[in-house]
Parts: structure tokens; sequence; C-alpha cells
């Protein structure tokens, strides 16, 4: 599984005033660097060596987000009050409170 399809991201980070690379699927790894490019390259070879120290210990190596399957579906679990609220406001729009509840959800 090739580690360049992780979720990598730069980030300036105030209290080391330098920038941090992180990963998604490995949160307890990061890199900080002056270079928000050296950062970037710093933690995927750490993750690299990772992933390799992992499989050759057979232990189990977190797949990409990328590269996962994902349906679309997912259950919330909520207060009955809170449902109640995105039920009546469902109805009053005139749209399924499924509709309701995806729309909310990509606002931004």
């Amino acid at each position: 599984m090739p580690s360049d399809h992780y979720t990598y991201r730069v980030t300036w980070s105030s209290e080391d005033s330098e920038y941090v690379a992180s990963c998604a699927e490995f949160p307890g790894l990061s890199w900080l660097a002056e270079d928000p490019l050296e950062a970037m390259r710093g933690l995927r070879a750490v993750v690299a060596e990772a992933v390799q120290d992992m499989e050759a210990s057979g232990e189990p190596v977190p797949v990409p987000l990328a590269d996962r399957p994902y349906s679309g579906r997912f259950q919330v679990r909520t207060t009955p009050e809170v449902h109640r609220r995105l039920a009546r406001e469902a109805a009053e729009a005139k749209v399924s409170l499924n509709r309701w509840v995806n729309a909310k959800l990509t606002a931004s």
C-alpha cells in the first residue's frame, strides 16, 4: 500500500514557530520544519518507515482514507429533542428528514 495515498496536511504552528505536517491516518506522527515542503517530506519519510515497520511485524496498516470505500450512509445518535426539532424543520421545509440533515451537513 503506497504511503503517498495517505491524507497529509501542513499547517503553521504558532506555538513552535514552524510548519507542522500531520497525517490523518497516523495521528501520533508529525514533523516540524521551517519550510512547509520540508515538513511534508519529513513526515512522508516517517510514515513510510512506520508502514514498513508495521508490515514487517505483521501489524495491520491503516488503509488510506482516499482508498476506503464509502457507502454514503452513516447513523447519528442524538437526543429526542434534537430529533424532534430537525423533523419539524424538515416538515416545515417540505423535505425528508434525511434531505434536511444532509443539507445542514453540507452547508458551510
